[in-house]
């Protein structure tokens, strides 16, 4: 169905070992309560692909399709602009704000000044725009320069001012924390490091609402599932969701691009680990080179192998899905857990490893649409 690909597999040795909770329960509860309630919510599609069964020498495979989230075209728009939220009820109830004042100011969207900040590959920071921008709070996004400028005005259109700094994702992580201290401003991130946990935790909270409703719609729990990787924090997100949902038992794979596997390495090395240098993948939005502290304390427990990939494989499943009779349209990000499947299931050792066969039910994530359609053609067409 894809032409062979070179791949790494590495199965976690540390996978089923009990470890701290990272995400409680009663945090994705009040996320779901509030992200629901917004205007404009409804669960994405969760699509059958038996072609894609059929080539894996599967039982069936669902693609839950987050091109349509919100109009914002990725997932992450149902975490950066619920901790954006969250952040502002707290900062303006230390300001003296009632609960009724922060309530009619929110839904005005004529907060007091407040500034919000974040670094992003392109979907976060768009998430954290709009949420920015719906609640009125004032926006400044770093981004690094190799995001391109698609991406940029995608997020400017949300009000928000963008910043270029030279380096890769992490150098523009920095920047925006650095800035933020200096200026007084509010960093919502989609990842942890010491000292700042927080917020990113709301983040992964507001994700796990795309894994439950993928629970709730499908007709047998899945066996396994294919998650992208990133910094960690939608496949941690994911794995909590998985778990709270009756389909613990579920075999979590994390997919990676080849250049920014730090998920990878860091299983492999057995602690956090960061991969140095530019990270130059297509994969924009998993072009990270230092997991989340958040997500690596539950994926060193709940991934059962992690997956790194060339870009190659991403564009020939973008390719793939968009060809179908009844097409999808998948951005560069999207598609590494569909890769995974694909390249894993002709390999003996990597099939029999991950324990695929004719009675397997996959899930998969569809995280992004063609969140960058000037590149979306380039690749496909």
């Amino acid at each position: 169905m894809i032409p062979a690909r070179r791949t790494s597999l590495l199965l976690n040795r540390n996978h089923g070992t009990p470890g701290m909770v990272a995400l409680p329960d009663a945090g994705y509860r009040r996320a779901r309560a509030e992200i629901t309630a917004w205007a404009g919510y409804a669960a994405t599609p969760l699509v059958s692909l038996p072609d894609v069964a059929a080539a894996a020498r599967v039982a069936a495979v669902y693609y839950k399709d987050e091109g349509g989230r919100f109009g914002l075209g990725s997932f992450k728009a149902l975490g950066g602009a619920y901790a954006v939220k969250h952040l502002l009820v707290a900062e303006l109830s230390k300001r003296g704000l009632g609960t009724e004042a922060i309530a009619e100011a929110l839904a005005k969207g004529a907060s007091p000044p407040i500034t919000v900040t974040c670094a992003t590959d392109g979907n976060h920071g768009r998430s954290v725009a709009w949420g920015a921008q719906r609640f009125g709070a004032r926006c400044v996004i770093f981004v690094h320069e190799t995001v391109s400028q698609g991406r940029r005005d995608a997020i400017a259109a949300y009000g928000a001012e963008i910043r270029v700094v030279p380096g890769n994702y992490d150098d523009a992580v920095r920047a925006a924390q650095a800035t933020a201290e200096k200026e007084g401003w509010f960093v919502v991130s989609d990842t942890s490091y010491p000292g700042y946990t927080e917020v990113p935790r709301d983040v992964m909270q507001g994700y796990r609402l795309m894994a439950d409703e993928a629970l709730a719609a499908l007709p047998v729990p899945p066996s396994h599932v294919f998650i992208q990787g990133g910094v960690g924090g939608v496949a941690a997100a994911v794995a909590a969701q998985l778990r709270a949902g009756g389909a613990g038992g579920a075999r979590l794979v994390v997919a990676e691009p080849e250049a920014a596997a730090c998920l990878l390495a860091s299983a492999q090395a057995g602690k956090p680990t960061v991969i140095e240098g530019e990270l130059d993948t297509l994969m924009a939005g998993l072009a990270c080179g230092e997991p989340s502290l958040l997500a690596w304390q539950e994926l060193e427990r709940s991934a059962f192998a992690f997956m790194a990939l060339p870009d190659a494989a991403a564009v020939d499943c973008m390719r793939l899905l968009a060809k179908r009779e009844h097409p999808i349209v998948a951005g560069e990000s999207a598609v590494a857990g569909l890769a995974a499947l694909l390249l894993a299931a002709r390999e003996p050792y990597a099939r029999a490893a991950l324990g695929l066969d004719e009675t397997s039910q996959v899930l998969l994530f569809g995280t992004e649409g063609a969140t960058d359609p000037e590149l979306y053609r380039k690749l496909v067409g």
